[in-house]
């Protein structure tokens, strides 16, 4: 099949869980003989490849502006999408799905959509962004000829809301390398097992004010890592920074990816991920397939992954985190516990070559009634 990728900031790259995804899928779909082009963002005036292990890439024109990229970056690829040859147009992202209706009017192509996340209840996006994202959601219901979601709770959210039917179909993970503390030793100060990590996206959803209250609240020689560049959200980052002043052990350590990520992974003494609004983390899927001990908040996306597999806090309480942190750092054998099951656990549960195959019967199913019942 020859099949068209948009909404992605770009591949390759790790910015979010959208660009792992589209990355792992378009790749895997071209070891397996199907020709993959992935529309991306015109992020920076750098030269990027035109061809990326084997996925076709192509830049669309982009205003670089908070609200305006997504928006004109879909706009730009999906008319140049009704030119092109594919046979099945992926949009991923609820933003992007705005622009849906572009090649279901004027062309016979294959649709589909995968939705991230309930990207409008963010609270980084306000007035037209908000109404925005959400016109793309409700595109996405009304002319994606399939609708994939990432979690049982956002199944359930389609059917309740619109009764649309979707195909659940998660992310997925690879085993990691494994690796010891030598760039993060010297950059950081960071042993193996000193500190406790956070990694990801630095906007509001993802809970970090209540990881620095929290950990400020403790007594402990450990250090919290806050790995993450932020996503149109400086303003945040700067008040985290803010609210850290003062506590030498609080390290924030911008964007990272390759090796240094890797080590970070490696070697933490627990990962925490307190987040109020997910969709499905690829960062929690991460940290377990490293052999990590999770601590999560109880919102249910976070629960569906990690099963009992990982602890949880009640989501939004600073007093709750700190208690599950305090617990932690006291019990060393618990910890221990939880990183002896994580990876096995989730390597098992969540495979990429299974999700590949999943998607791909998406594509090649003939449309049908998509509006009577729920999978």
């Amino acid at each position: 099949m020859k099949i068209a990728m948009i909404g992605q900031k770009q591949i390759p790259s790790r910015e979010g869980g959208v660009e792992i995804v589209v990355e792992e899928l378009a790749t895997r779909m071209v070891l397996r003989g199907h020709a993959v082009t992935c529309y991306n963002r015109s992020l920076s005036q750098k030269k990027t490849p035109k061809n990326y292990k084997g996925v076709k890439l192509i830049k669309n024109f982009t205003i670089r502006k908070k609200g305006l990229a997504a928006m004109t970056s879909s706009l730009i690829g999906s008319i140049k999408i009704l030119f092109s040859n594919c046979d099945v147009v992926h949009y991923h992202a609820e933003g992007p799905c705005t622009m849906i209706w572009i090649p279901k009017f004027f062309s016979h192509k294959r649709i589909l959509a995968t939705i991230h996340g309930l990207d409008w209840q963010r609270s980084k996006w306000s007035g037209f962004a908000t109404k925005y994202i959400h016109w793309g959601e409700k595109m996405a219901v009304r002319y994606a000829d399939e609708i994939i979601v990432l979690s049982r709770n956002m199944q359930d959210y389609f059917w309740n809301t619109y009764r649309r039917r979707t195909c659940f179909i998660p992310n997925a993970i690879s085993k990691p390398e494994k690796r010891d503390a030598n760039i993060i030793r010297q950059a950081y100060g960071l042993e193996k097992d000193s500190y406790i990590l956070f990694l990801g996206r630095i906007v509001p959803e993802k809970g970090v004010h209540y990881l620095i209250e929290a950990f400020k609240a403790l007594s402990t020689s450990k250090k919290l890592v806050i790995a993450g560049g932020s996503s149109d959200t400086e303003e945040y980052f700067h008040s985290l920074k803010k609210q850290a002043i003062g506590n030498k052990n609080i390290l924030f350590t911008g964007f990272v990816e390759g090796e240094i990520l890797e080590e970070l992974y490696s070697n933490c003494y627990l990962y925490c991920l307190p987040s109020d609004l997910e969709g499905m983390p690829m960062s929690l899927l991460e940290a377990m397939s490293y052999g990590n001990c999770c601590l999560v908040s109880d919102i249910a996306e976070c629960r569906e992954v990690v099963e009992k597999k990982a602890i949880t806090f009640r989501a939004g309480s600073v007093a709750s985190l700190k208690q599950a942190l305090n617990r932690l750092l006291q019990n060393e054998k618990i910890v221990q516990k939880y990183k002896e099951q994580a990876q096995s656990f989730i390597l098992k549960k969540y495979n990429w070559e299974q999700v590949v195959t999943e998607t791909l019967k998406l594509y090649e199913r003939g449309e049908g009634s998509h509006d009577e019942a729920k999978n």
